[in-house]
């Protein structure tokens, strides 16, 4: 038992004893200590609670401030944050950042908006029906990332508007216990361009220096073109690759899974959700038919069961590809915003500079 740290959970080995120490911080126990829960007098229920007092959800939830940046989550380790769950109203999932830190890094390993990293950039729900990341009506936020730190872990979120974000729930479950010396740190990174310059391609990731695996893609993608906008491909530079990658894709939606224009039936797309791939979310625009100016896309690809692994440097892009008469290529110029998730060893490169709110804003 004693060699069991309780991480790399599954049903394989969700049987096993071990010796860690199940935490959890939410706004009905701001710390995660031990036999603290359930104790505040005021909060967020306290009105609703007035008859029953203590221990009958009086902090179920807080309240985020103009220009705040919060503190969620101060954890000391060794540990692991094992799943968080966390709504709001779908008009703050651009304007509240998300960032997290381990060991006591100056820059954050983590820095999206929350609805990026929960696969949300439209801020219109959609449910999200994958391994790492759920998303349940009606928009209940879950991440099971597995998230290893060895000193101290750090979650903070910000409200970029000048208005209170009132409503804000969460809960970050974790456990204490071992790390073991190969387990990387997790990492998250938002970008968006907006539109794409002609015939450039959208960078996902650049700069990442460090030994690691590149694990998953998230993308907002806008059309501003009539006709199919798929034919791009996603190409992986790692490891010294300068003007051509070591792996490139055969289409956009080839690389998220899928074939043929997403078309399902014939003349629609094809709205899907699995553990490992999926486009949950398309909003139309426009005139009728299949294809449509300012049409929009969520997309999700999770590389758990296919890692791409770097040993030294890694960049990733994707091109915006459509057609013009004749069987030529088109190079579009789209609104793509994304957000790529991998695990590398520290330090790491500073993330570029976040855009604005009016960078992110969705109109």
């Amino acid at each position: 038992m004693a060699d069991f740290n309780g991480l790399g959970l599954g049903l394989h080995n969700i049987s096993r004893l071990s010796r860690a120490k199940t935490r959890s911080i939410s706004a009905e126990n701001f710390t995660g200590e031990k036999g603290k829960a359930a104790m505040a007098t005021t909060g967020t229920g306290a009105n609703a609670a007035r008859e029953l007092g203590q221990g009958w959800k009086v902090s179920p939830s807080i309240h985020i401030q103009p220009r705040q940046i919060v503190t969620l989550a101060e954890i000391e380790g060794p540990g692991a944050i094992q799943q968080i769950w966390n709504t709001v109203h779908p008009n703050w999932w651009r304007s509240l950042i998300l960032r997290f830190y381990w060991d006591g890094e100056e820059t954050p390993s983590v820095e999206t908006p929350i609805g990026d990293f929960f696969c949300n950039g439209w801020c219109q729900r959609a449910n999200v029906n994958s391994l790492p990341i759920c998303v349940n009506p009606a928009g209940g936020f879950n991440s099971y990332w597995e998230m290893p730190f060895r000193k101290s872990a750090k979650i903070t979120i910000e409200n970029l508007t000048e208005e209170e974000v009132k409503g804000y729930y969460y809960q970050i479950n974790y456990t204490l216990t071992d790390v073991p010396e190969d387990c990387a740190y997790f990492h998250a990174q938002f970008r968006r361009s907006n539109p794409l310059a002609y015939a450039t391609e959208h960078t996902i990731l650049e700069g990442i220096k460090g030994h690691g695996q590149y694990v998953g893609t998230y993308l907002a993608w806008q059309v501003n073109n009539c006709g199919w906008w798929g034919e791009g491909e996603i190409k992986f530079f790692m490891d010294g690759d300068t003007q051509l990658p070591t792996i490139a894709g055969t289409g956009t939606e080839d690389y998220f899974g899928g074939a043929w224009n997403f078309e399902q039936p014939p003349g629609s797309y094809g709205v899907f959700s699995t553990p490992w791939s999926g486009m949950p979310q398309v909003i139309m625009a426009g005139a009728e038919g299949m294809y449509r100016s300012q049409q929009r896309h969520g997309l999700y690809r999770w590389h758990i069961m296919d890692p791409v692994r770097f040993e030294e440097d890694l960049k990733v892009t994707i091109q915006a590809l459509g057609w013009r008469s004749g069987g030529r290529y088109l190079p579009l110029q789209d609104d793509i915003s994304s957000t790529g998730f991998w695990y590398q060893s520290e330090p790491h490169a500073p993330f570029p500079s976040l855009p604005d709110k009016n960078g992110l804003e969705v109109i």
